[in-house]
Order: C-alpha cells, then structure tokens, then sequence
C-alpha cells in the first residue's frame, strides 16, 4: 500500500505558501498511502509554522487526483482480505477531515480530472479553483462502491438535489457547471496557476490572488444547470425506484436529458445505488466527523461484499464495462440490507 511517496507528494515551502504537488501522473495522481501519509505530515507541520499562512495543492500531468489507487486496493484486499487494506481508509478519512478543519486557507488548483479521493483533498479546502480542463465527478457507483472522502457531507449541502443526481449518477461536472454549483470557487486557465502560486507566495490576500489573477472570470453555466429544475424535481424523489420512474415520465415526455440518465444509473450497482442514496438523505444532518464515520463504517462493510471486486474487474481490469452485480436490481436489495451498512463496528476510529 506504501510506494516511494517522497517523489509522489512534492513538498516545497515557497515564500508565506506551503506547495504540495501531487507528481504520479502515469498514474494520473491516484493516491496510495505514502502519498496520504506525505501529505498529512505536510499539513500537520505547516499547521504549526506561522511562516506558512496559506497551501497550494496542484497536481502534474492531465489530472488533478483521479482518486485513490483502487486496482491496487483491490488486489491486495483479495489477496490477503479487507483488513489489509483498513489502514488507508482510516489515514485518508482522518486527512480529508484536517483538511475540512485546517487552520489556513487551502487552495487547489485543479485541471483535469478530480475524482474520488482528489475530491476529498480538494472539495473541503477553502478554494477549489477550476482550470479550462477541470472534470470533476463521484463515479464510485459504477464500480460497486460508494461516494466517500467526505461527499457524505459535502454532495447533500449543494443545491437542490444535485448532490444527489452526483451520488447516483457518477456524471462529470465541467468548469462552468462546478462554479455555478459551488463545486468550484473560482475559474481561471491552467497557464495562470504558476502565476497565482507566485502571488500567494507573496503573502498577499488569497481571494485578491484569486480574482485578479490572469484570465479570472466565470465561463457560463454549463449543461447540468441548464437540467436544473429537472434534476431537482426528479432526484427529490423518496427513493431510487422512485426517482428512475420520475425520470422515465420526463423522457416519455420528450426529455432526451432524462432518458440518458435514467440509463446511466441503471448500469451502476444496484446496492451502490441504494447505499448512496441512504448516504444523501442522512449527511445533511451530520457533522464532518459523524459523515467520516459513517463512512468507514460503509467501505468496511462494501469490502466485505461482491460488487466492489466485481467493479473493478470488469470496468477497471478486463475494461469491458458489464459487471454482473449481486443482487442485480434495485428491487432484491433488501431495506435492511441497506440500514447494516450504516451499523457501527466493534472497533471504529474517531475523526476530528
């Protein structure tokens, strides 16, 4: 679980800024748990320095972080079981809550793709600032597992229900629709980044670095806003049976839109599906710590299952894209099922 992180994570204190560059771009900036580990030791000392007021998390190459390194993940989870894996969970969870609770301003700087566990580095830092390439997306569905890294906490609070179209739909989010949701905070083009490095550097006012850097400005609102006042009259729905039968009223009506999504999610895992859903409709309510636990509770449990392995082989390994899920629809997932999920464990971490 443990690569040679000290050329993953690059660590470089310049000027009043701390720069983590994340550099494993072959493997578009998955992380493994020496990255995790880098990265925290980072964070805790410049927490502690007051030369340090502000970091800049980059990454090199056409991602940002697409997520953690899950065919690493898991194979060694089926080689040797989940437990062998249990410790990146706890580091990575315990890391995406310092960065939600992190004394400075934390400001990413992110083109191309962020998924997953980049999400989670991201997401919950104080400016998430979005490149011309910028892709974000939770697609943890399609492979059998679950949204994690705190979108427990962080999908609910965005508006209206698009959280949860994000949750159960693992579509891609591009600039002009990441700043029209909130999932980004500023945009400006990737050729600006090194310049907005050097001006936070500087130890000016991190908003004023932010919007008079190069090329600021705010592209329109993409595709998914324009779907708004559908996504939110038919992801509002009481369940995912609930919401497909709402969409397929809208593409009866005409709407190509709906119609393309309502298959989307009928190709994901059909316990994901349910898991995700329960996972919206309660992190609203939760405080990060609680939404962290909760999430350790659930990747515990979805090692343990079929559809994670199942996932991966087919999308990740083979690359056929036909999993064959257990059970294979949403109505033989049993309500109780779904609730085991959320049960706590014998030994659980605590977060924040």
């Amino acid at each position: 679980m443990t690569g040679d992180a000290s050329d993953e994570v690059l660590v470089e204190r310049r000027g009043a800024a701390g720069l983590l560059t994340l550099n494993r771009p072959k493997a578009l900036n998955a992380l493994d748990l020496g990255m995790v580990r880098r990265l925290r030791a980072a964070l805790d000392a410049w927490g502690e320095d007051p030369g340090v007021t502000r970091i800049v998390l980059r990454g090199t190459g056409r991602a940002f972080c697409a997520g953690g390194d899950l065919r690493r993940i898991h194979d060694i989870a089926k080689a040797a079981g989940p437990a062998a894996v249990d410790v990146f969970w706890r580091e990575e969870y315990a890391l995406n809550t310092l960065i939600h609770r992190y004394p400075k301003p934390i400001v990413s700087l992110i083109d191309g793709i962020v998924m997953g566990g980049g999400v989670g580095l991201s997401l919950h830092g104080s400016n998430r600032v979005a490149g011309e390439r910028y892709a974000f997306a939770m697609p943890e569905v399609s492979i059998g597992f679950f949204p994690d890294v705190g979108a427990t906490y962080a999908l609910p609070r965005l508006p209206g229900a698009f959280g949860t179209y994000l949750a159960l739909t693992g579509e891609r989010v591009g600039p002009g629709d990441g700043l029209a949701f909130g999932l980004a905070t500023h945009a400006v083009p990737a050729a600006s980044f090194e310049a907005i490095t050097e001006t936070l550097a500087a130890g000016g006012p991190v908003e004023e670095a932010l919007e008079q850097a190069p090329g600021h400005d705010a592209p329109p609102p993409g595709p998914l806003h324009a779907a708004r006042a559908l996504i939110d009259a038919c992801f509002s729905a009481e369940s995912v049976a609930a919401v497909l039968a709402r969409l397929d009223a809208a593409a009866a009506q005409g709407s190509d839109f709906a119609a393309r999504t309502a298959a989307t999610i009928r190709t994901r895992s059909p316990t994901s599906l349910a898991v995700a859903f329960a996972q919206m409709r309660r992190g609203g309510s939760m405080s990060f710590p609680e939404a962290m636990l909760t999430e350790y509770r659930i990747v515990t449990r979805i090692l343990q299952g079929h559809d994670f392995y199942e996932g991966v082989r087919a999308v990740i390994i083979d690359k056929h894209g036909a999993p064959r899920w257990q059970p294979d629809s949403l109505d033989a997932v049993a309500p109780a099922a779904v609730e085991a999920y959320f049960a706590p464990l014998p030994d659980e971490p605590r977060f924040g």
